[in-house]
């Protein structure tokens, strides 16, 4: 890879350096403590959540059905994949259950409601589906359960 010769802002170049190692952990981290209060939502019924019975009710009007199983497989992913996101521990495998489940949620979100989010559309769900794909390519990064236990590269 070329590196990068002319950069913008020279004089910020020194604390990009610094700052480098710690991106993937904080998209990692981020990205993980969105997740959690959306599956406490579905599970548990905080934060003004249906909790798992209403859940389970919705996956059944979506179509889903099961509702129970899928409404909890999904409330699952959301909140205990974030808690092991914020961890950096099986990052990859969480990041594939999120990616397999953003797919659906972009194609549900995007066919009901467009692209942008306050009209309930895909753009979030496609963040997210983004974000895991970076995950599921490259691990949790340097700061990471995961490296510390030398399970990733």
């Amino acid at each position: 890879m070329a590196a990068y010769t002319r950069p913008y802002i020279p004089a910020l170049v020194p604390y990009y350096e610094k700052c480098k190692p710690f991106a993937l952990t904080l998209l990692r981290v981020g990205l993980g403590a969105i997740l959690i209060p959306h599956g406490a939502q579905k599970l548990f019924g905080l934060f003004g959540g249906a909790g798992i019975s209403g859940n389970a009710a919705l996956f059944d009007r979506l179509g889903y059905a099961p509702g129970m199983l899928w409404g909890t497989v999904v409330g699952c992913i959301e909140f205990f994949g974030g808690l092991l996101l914020v961890l950096g521990l099986f990052t990859r495998p969480v990041a594939l259950a999120l990616t397999i489940f953003m797919i659906f949620g972009v194609h549900f979100t995007g066919k009901s409601g467009g692209f942008f989010w306050l009209n309930r559309g895909a753009e979030f769900s496609i963040l997210i589906l983004l974000c895991a794909i970076v995950f599921l390519i490259r691990g949790g990064g340097e700061y990471s359960l995961d490296r510390k236990l030398g399970r990733e590269v």
